[in-house]
């Protein structure tokens, strides 16, 4: 009999769905999107591949008409899906309730045609009474959500081809742009030049330590004669200037007033008590989960939203792509009875507290993220059920949703003036402040788990004191400090910086900042927990500000997002406003494209300049196809360390690596061949060479000189000829094997140093080996069982996953000898380069073996035909074997 099928996107989510379902419907993964623009010539229609603009996908001059195609590794997931749904009974499209979502449940519905109803089934979390809810109460598609979707992805793929096309031939090799990345790297670079441009000072200051009766208490100088010490404000960041009308102490005065305070009277002049209050902050939404996963629990914002995504699917939290601080009722009773049960009645205010604020350009429906179902289950209870990620993600969700509903903290600060006069007449002021909590209410969420209560200041307490009295001064400590320049960006505060200019959506900010730190892209490196912009960054901000300011400028991308949520409402018309972006009467991006293309001076834009030598001779940062190098003057320098950042890269430090004598070097001539022996420094690290390079008039290479990477234990400095010439006498044969009568040589490879015989390699404990190991240990090596790798047993998987949907068979990642894979046990999938082990979603996996299984296996290598000679000659016989089966 026929039943009803659900269609979701993920195949956990399906897995969770049709455990709540049961038997009476089928629920089945789409594996995300089944359709999209053509990423690639292949992938294009035999009807449309003589049209011009079927390449982008995009048919401009057609009203925008996109071209969908059904990429090669989701064409079984369509196949499977649409048997399905010739055997079903009616249609339920359960993907995401948001843009995305609605377009893959219509993508849904425009490629499987089914003849039977079809349903939109939506919810907010996964739950038994949610699902149930939702089959009882579908919603036909919102159009105008897709519409919206569809907006946007025209949007981004003609902004980032086209801006790609001028990158690819003007900028630094494998650049690309985004609506969104773009002005993302645009912030990263403008921060590292404000440092570029920082110029520090110095300022001293005076700590004192006071006591009170048994109590000691530390204050800081604020002021002299009535003047205000300089702090680090005072100063320009560019000039190092002090720019106020501040006391400016250098260590000598510090000194020399410290000294004159010891012994001298001091009184309480002032002490003002105010209340304190603290309220709690509202539910999370993606990007304040993104910040505080990366604040609190050192997460990257990918690895925290796929901690969310898993929780979401397993059904432990709401959906976790929300821009609303909204809570449901029932999720507000949820947090007050929590917080009542953990803490009593006192700690929950008398009235619930609403969230209705929403950030710039929000727009979801949905609530704010927070823990599922009508009781929050305990994070004791979850953890147990769940990975450690996922158990520390939902922690500080259950945490945030339950302080949320808690009474305010409350308690008073106190801030004292404590006045000293030197014997030279000098009226010094120092302040201290202190703070007591009365009532912790919310903090006690998280004093309760042994925490620091979410950014709140450190209660500190100062002795009772009254104006008048005296206390004694036991200590003046001068103290100097430096200005520091503006911070660099972590993912929590440029996530912060993005939604407060309201550039992009939260749900994409994790994957955008994902795309920058990639090796692939290379436009910035982490440092600590900072994000530092490459050269190349520089070079492609420096490209699109000059020519394509206005789509880097961060307000037009603010209002771009504004202007998709007014097609989303319907207040916009797509076609118009696609038109003005693209064509714009001679001043949109297909014109300004087409102009820079001509404009655009490929050496200029790529060259940044960092100053000029004593005798004038600029010296610039030059990013080439193969990475960023120094030039002084017209003479090319060295390639720039690539964990250096920018602005540690003065005048003086280029000039000193430009000077750097070269670590090649020639070792001497090899007696045998009488060929010169050097020692170089490569890609892959440091190695001898025998000989040198030749070319022909056409620039190639005649000859191929041997090579020989160093061992672990050598340097190029220390290295001797006959280091070298030992090093490219491998590999070493050790001896014939009388067993079987074949030689076992020694060398040394990617993997370290190892043994061979016939097709049979052992791996030798230290490379020292490869020249002291004798035949007899060589034999002995090769009579022991073969091992796994170094380690004498098999590597773990770096990751696992749920079951692969075509084979069922569990998802594993491995470490193969070309690189992470991910295998299913039949099929085998590389992971490609840049993509992060901790990043790879259960879905990327499934995608990845999808892909590999539609490219069929690799073809087998040709044989080399033989020559007429090769064909006449004797065959060999085969060595013989050790045994043989009697």
């Amino acid at each position: 009999m026929p039943k009803p099928l659900v269609i979701v996107e993920s195949p956990s989510k399906a897995r969770t769905i049709a455990g709540i379902l049961g038997n009476d419907f089928i629920v089945e993964s789409s594996v995300g999107h089944i359709r999209d623009l053509p990423r690639s010539a292949k992938e294009i229609p035999e009807a449309y591949k003589k049209e011009k603009w079927s390449r982008d996908g995009v048919d401009v001059e057609n009203d925008f008409k996109p071209l969908y195609v059904v990429p090669e590794q989701k064409k079984s997931v369509v196949r499977e899906l649409k048997a399905l749904v010739k055997d079903a009974s009616e249609i339920y499209l359960a993907t995401d309730e948001d843009r995305e979502g609605e377009a893959i449940s219509w993508h849904l519905l425009e490629t499987l045609s089914p003849r039977v109803p079809v349903k939109r089934m939506v919810f907010h979390e996964i739950t038994r009474a949610a699902i149930e809810e939702a089959v009882a109460h579908p919603r036909d598609l919102d159009m105008a959500m897709v519409d919206a979707q569809e907006t946007r992805r025209i949007l981004d793929r003609l902004y980032g081809w086209r801006l790609i096309e001028v990158l690819r031939r003007k900028g630094p090799g494998g650049a690309t742009a985004g609506r969104v990345q773009s002005p993302a790297i645009r912030l990263l670079v403008e921060r590292e030049r404000a440092r570029m441009a920082f110029r520090s000072a110095n300022y001293w200051d005076i700590e004192a330590v006071f006591r009170k009766d048994d109590a000691a208490f530390k204050a800081g100088l604020l002021s002299v004669d009535g003047r205000r010490l300089a702090d680090g404000k005072d100063f320009d960041a560019t000039t190092g200037r002090l720019t106020a009308d501040r006391l400016l102490l250098d260590e000598v005065s510090a000194r020399a007033l410290a000294d004159r305070l010891y012994g001298v009277p001091v009184t309480v002049r002032s002490v003002e008590d105010k209340p304190y209050k603290s309220s709690p902050k509202p539910p999370f939404i993606t990007s304040t989960l993104q910040q505080a996963g990366n604040n609190q629990l050192g997460m990257t914002a990918q690895r925290t939203m796929r901690a969310a995504q898993s929780l979401y699917e397993a059904g432990f939290i709401t959906y976790m792509r929300t821009d609303s601080t909204t809570l449901s009722e029932q999720a507000i009773s949820a947090a007050r009875r929590t917080a009542t049960d953990l803490f009593g009645a006192d700690y929950v205010p008398d009235a619930p507290r609403q969230y209705t604020k929403k950030v710039k350009n929000a727009q979801e429906a949905h609530e704010a993220i927070r823990p599922a179902g009508e009781t929050f289950r305990h994070p004791d209870e979850v953890r147990g059920q769940v990975d450690a990620d996922q158990a520390r993600v939902y922690e500080l969700i259950w945490k945030r949703t339950v302080a949320s509903q808690m009474a305010d903290a409350r308690g008073h600060t106190v801030s004292v003036r404590l006045q000293a006069v030197t014997g030279q007449g000098e009226d010094c002021e120092f302040s201290a402040s202190g703070r007591i909590i009365t009532f912790p209410g919310h903090r006690a969420v998280y004093v309760e788990h042994a925490e620091p209560a979410d950014g709140d200041d450190e209660e500190r307490v100062l002795p009772p004191l009254a104006e008048g009295d005296t206390v004694s001064g036991e200590s003046y400590l001068p103290q100097g400090h430096d200005t520091k320049p503006p911070a660099r960006f972590t993912e929590a505060s440029l996530i912060r910086e993005l939604e407060e200019r309201g550039i992009g959506r939260p749900s994409t900010y994790a994957s955008i900042i994902n795309t920058i730190l990639s090796e692939s892209k290379g436009f910035a490196f982490k440092k600590g927990n900072a994000l530092v912009p490459t050269w190349a960054a520089f070079a492609v901000v420096q490209i699109l500000e000059q020519h394509f300011g206005q789509y880097v400028d961060y307000q037009f991308t603010a209002d771009m997002e504004e202007d998709l949520d007014k097609i989303a409402a319907r207040q916009e018309e797509r076609v118009p406003w696609l038109n003005n972006f693209y064509f714009g009467d001679g001043a949109g991006l297909k014109p300004m494209v087409d102009s820079a293309m001509d404009d655009i001076d490929a050496a200029a834009v790529n060259s940044i300049k960092l100053g000029e030598t004593d005798d004038g001779k600029p010296v610039v940062v030059r990013v080439g196809k193969y990475g960023p190098y120094l030039q002084v003057g017209e003479e090319n320098g060295p390639s720039i360390p690539p964990d250096l950042p920018p602005d540690e890269l003065t005048v003086e430090r280029a000039l000193e690596l430009f000077r750097a004598p070269s670590a090649d070097r020639e070792l001497g001539t090899d007696p045998g061949s009488g060929l010169v022996v050097f020692a170089k420094n490569g890609k892959y690290g440091p190695y001898v060479q025998l000989g040198e390079i030749e070319v022909d008039a056409k620039g190639k290479a005649k000859n191929k000189p041997k090579t020989a990477s160093l061992f672990s234990t050598m340097t190029l400095e220390r290295i001797t000829l006959d280091d070298a010439l030992q090093l490219l006498s491998l590999p070493r044969e050790v001896g014939v094997d009388p067993a079987d009568g074949e030689m076992i040589t020694a060398q040394n490879g990617r993997y370290g140093p190892y043994l061979t015989k016939g097709n049979d390699s052992r791996s030798l404990e230290n490379e020292e080996q490869i020249f002291s190991i004798t035949l007899d240990q060589a034999i002995a090596i090769y009579a022991q069982p073969k091992q796994w790798g170094r380690r004498g047993a098999p590597k773990p998987p770096l990751a696992t996953f749920g079951n692969d949907p075509i084979s069922g068979r569990p998802m594993v990642v491995k470490d193969g000898r070309f690189g992470p894979y991910v295998t299913d046990g039949e099929t085998n999938a590389t992971i490609p380069a840049g993509v992060a082990i901790e990043t790879l979603t259960e879905e990327r996996a499934i995608e990845l073996l999808a892909e590999k299984r539609a490219k069929g296996p690799a073809p087998k290598k040709a044989a080399a035909k033989k020559t007429a000679a090769q064909k006449k000659a004797p065959r060999k016989a085969p060595a013989k074997r050790a045994s043989a089966k009697k």
